[in-house]
């Protein structure tokens, strides 16, 4: 939800219109964070969301979820309270408002939006001291992987509304982005067990920590600790000099690992729930 400004997004494998990733383009410059998050442009392009225009407004619909931006050169004229009114005629519905910035606020708040959930976006510079050799058990992720890393993803993500839903259609999509590379999508083996992943996304002279994950089975023998580093590693290897990352901000666990390899928070998104009064 931007008026006046998650994850960051590159246009799906199956792009979004150009129109649309012009105004994705021209938000991401002026707010200084993406409109919408990859789960939506993924969810567009497997034809689970719809894309809805309302003059320079764009919306990435879904059943019950929603994320929209109005065109910079088009804001304060009303544009975002209308898409806004349009989407607020059902029962209720959440909205994603990234970066947090005052328009955002003051839109949702003049509708009765009621924040109720926190997105923290993090960042640490990539040093040595951060960086570790990789352990022989971690390996790239090859096609033959993806059963095995659905798996576990929804196993460690139950509990997560978006990364624990991931099937393979959105993994395909995934896969397809400009910006993969097997290299940077690192498994975590014990003999033919898949027990943790670290996948990255570099773009932009930048590399995120995209998703993190470890086999519920396997928590508490420090296996996150050593995928960071082993990604850390992998960045450092790249000449990558700034790592992010987006987290819950109520994962206390995550937050105090993230923390401790120098993580600082750099912007916030907010998930708003709109209900019919």
């Amino acid at each position: 939800m931007s008026d006046s400004p998650p994850p960051s997004a590159d246009p799906p494998a199956d792009p979004p219109p150009a129109d649309l990733r012009g105004v994705i383009a021209r938000a991401r410059a002026a707010d200084g964070s993406p409109p919408f998050s990859d789960g939506a442009l993924v969810e567009l392009a497997n034809g689970e969301r719809e894309l809805l225009w309302l003059g320079p407004a764009a919306a990435v619909v879904g059943a019950r979820e929603a994320e929209f931006v109005v065109d910079p050169d088009a804001r304060r004229q009303g544009h975002g309270t209308r898409m806004l009114q349009r989407l607020t005629s059902g029962a209720e519905m959440l909205f994603w408002a990234h970066g947090d910035h005052p328009g955002s606020r003051a839109l949702a708040a003049s509708h009765g939006l009621v924040p109720v959930r926190r997105l923290l976006h993090l960042e640490a510079a990539v040093t040595g001291d951060r960086a570790k050799s990789r352990p022989p058990e971690l390996r790239p992720f090859t096609p033959a992987d993806a059963d095995a890393w659905l798996d576990l993803n929804a196993r460690a993500f139950a509990h997560h509304p978006e990364q624990g839903g991931v099937t393979r259609a959105d993994l395909d999509v995934l896969l397809a982005q400009r910006w993969f590379d097997a290299d940077d999508f690192l498994l975590l083996w014990d003999g033919g067990e898949l027990i943790g992943y670290c996948w990255l996304k570099i773009e932009s002279g930048e590399g995120e920590f995209y998703v993190v994950g470890v086999s519920p089975d396997r928590q508490g023998e420090g296996l996150g600790r050593e995928l960071v580093a082993a990604g850390f590693a992998r960045l450092a290897s790249r000449g990558i000099p700034i790592a992010h990352l987006y987290v819950e901000g109520d994962n206390e666990p995550a937050l105090k690992l993230y923390r401790s390899f120098g993580f600082t928070d750099r912007t916030v998104d907010v998930q708003y729930l709109w209900k019919k009064p």
